[in-house]
């Protein structure tokens, strides 16, 4: 053992034992028979080599200098809070009985993009349903639009459709917010269905991908593995829970409107109501968020987990 002042390290095995086959004339032998007289060598060390080339900054910190990132390395996009109400988009539907989260994202070629979070969620559900990426881009988009009208409503005007939209659900909805108090207080997102999502890898892509393209939800029947609904959590999405009546309720292209969202989860609320819009009709379904720990609704609450140590809870 190390501890022994001893040490058998593959490399220098593999050094002695090619000694001694060249020592023997190339017949294959292991240095234990070769007889090789003990000198005592005298080491010096040099350490200007090191000095010359290493950069030793251990408490040198330049804090006014940024770090500088390799062209394959970005920075985590911004991820907001929970808004008063969530409006969501179904960017895919999936039927199968298991969804694993190699299928989410696929692990081998996306490898060389894990540092550089938009690129590697090109590839999410690509295997699965490969129109997913472009759908939750283009949900994030009209989001992008809202927040754009948010903070300048007077030069940039709220999206037609969206407007349209917000009306019709506040009419079916009987809400009394105004549309414009609705627009303010309703964020946008998508969202997928699986019967089981999550199974297999705890690879926390399978969520963040979902999540730096806007992703505000999953629903399901039930999670295949708890590390897949933490990690849904840990990255701001809600993990909804539906009942088996339900499941055949949901197609690409609906909207989920969830009113007082963001009410329901300081208040630990588990089942609520929430509306299925289909082209110019709601449809009333229940929405479950089981088991939710206070971290957990915090973590969403503040819009992820990077969020959340951020704000010093």
């Amino acid at each position: 053992k190390p501890t022994n002042n001893q040490i058998a390290s593959v490399a220098l095995m593999d050094a002695r034992s090619i000694a001694a086959t060249a020592l023997n004339q190339g017949i294959l032998t292991p240095a234990t028979e070769v007889n090789v007289p003990v000198e005592t060598v005298t080491f010096n060390f040099n350490k200007a080599v090191y000095d010359n080339r290493v950069y030793n900054g251990y408490q040198k910190a330049d804090l006014k200098s940024e770090l500088k990132f390799g062209p394959n390395i970005a920075d985590w996009p911004q991820i907001n809070p929970l808004a008063t109400n969530l409006l969501l988009k179904f960017a895919a539907v999936i039927k199968d009985p298991v969804t694993t989260t190699d299928e989410l994202i696929p692990s081998g070629e996306t490898s060389s993009y894990r540092s550089n979070p938009l690129k590697l969620a090109e590839f999410t559900l690509s295997r699965k349903e490969p129109a997913y990426v472009d759908r939750a881009k283009a949900i994030w988009q009209e989001e992008k639009e809202r927040l754009a009208w948010l903070k300048s409503p007077a030069a940039v005007g709220l999206s037609p459709k969206l407007s349209r939209l917000l009306a019709m659900i506040k009419a079916e909805a009987k809400l009394t917010l105004s549309e414009t108090e609705l627009a303010q207080a309703t964020s946008l997102g998508s969202v997928i269905f699986a019967v089981k999502p999550g199974d297999g890898s705890a690879r926390e892509q399978a969520a963040s991908c979902q999540r730096v393209l806007g992703g505000g939800a999953n629903i399901a029947l039930e999670y295949a593995t708890k590390r897949y609904r933490s990690n849904l959590v840990n990255w701001g999405m809600l993990p909804f829970v539906v009942t088996e009546a339900e499941k055949d309720s949901f197609a690409v292209a609906d909207y989920l409107f969830i009113p007082g969202i963001e009410e329901a989860l300081k208040t630990g609320k588990e089942t609520f109501k929430a509306y299925l819009v289909k082209k110019d009709r709601l449809q009333e379904i229940t929405l479950s968020l089981p088991q939710m720990t206070e971290e957990e609704r915090e973590i969403i609450l503040t819009g992820c987990l990077m969020n959340y140590y951020n704000s010093g809870k």
